[in-house]
């Protein structure tokens, strides 16, 4: 693989927690591309930038801060294609009634990448989550709709041939 490839794509990729994080979601045309196909779990799924902009500025906004932490980059290059597989940690904090609550996750990224004229941009992205803790009413988006929660493991994604990173990984004729 490329060396300079690999940075770019693990630059784009850590790009997004900056983007989140500082609320600069004008950030997010230089890491999605515009038909976006964009799940979260749980039904949180977007098919276009500009909604997925508008949407995550609108749900951080309740933050008192949020942190969110990829690592451990896989990449698995293809020509102008790549597929990358990260962990995440995402931290948050909100003023509740009561106090200030906080909530962690950790999960991972599953993504699918194309190599633009702008340099290279997620096109597919699901997110799963493993394990949360903390005040779930932290995560609480909007006043009266349930926080709907689906944890997963990677082994269960990759046993049912959801993770397009393992399926790129794995040579041509184990497919």
């Amino acid at each position: 693989m490329d060396s300079n490839d690999h940075s770019a794509i693990v630059n784009v990729i850590n790009l997004y927690p900056i983007a989140v994080d500082s609320h600069r979601y004008e950030l997010f045309d230089r890491i999605f591309t515009e038909d976006i196909h964009c799940d979260f779990g749980g039904g949180a799924a977007f098919t276009d930038r500009a909604t997925l902009k508008a949407v995550f500025n609108d749900i951080h906004a309740g933050f008192a801060a949020t942190q969110h932490i990829t690592s451990g980059h896989a990449i698995v290059l293809n020509g102008d294609r790549a597929n990358c597989l990260s962990y995440v940690h995402g931290f948050f904090r909100r003023k509740l009634d009561d106090g200030e609550g906080v909530f962690q996750s950790n999960g991972w990224y599953d993504d699918e990448l194309i190599r633009t004229s702008d340099g290279w941009r997620i096109s597919y992205r699901i997110s799963r989550m493993v394990s949360y803790g903390g005040d779930i009413r932290v995560m609480q988006a909007m006043p009266g709709v349930d926080t709907n929660y689906v944890l997963s493991a990677l082994f269960e994604e990759a046993d049912a041939g959801q993770s397009k990173f393992l399926q790129a990984l794995e040579p041509a004729g184990n497919r």
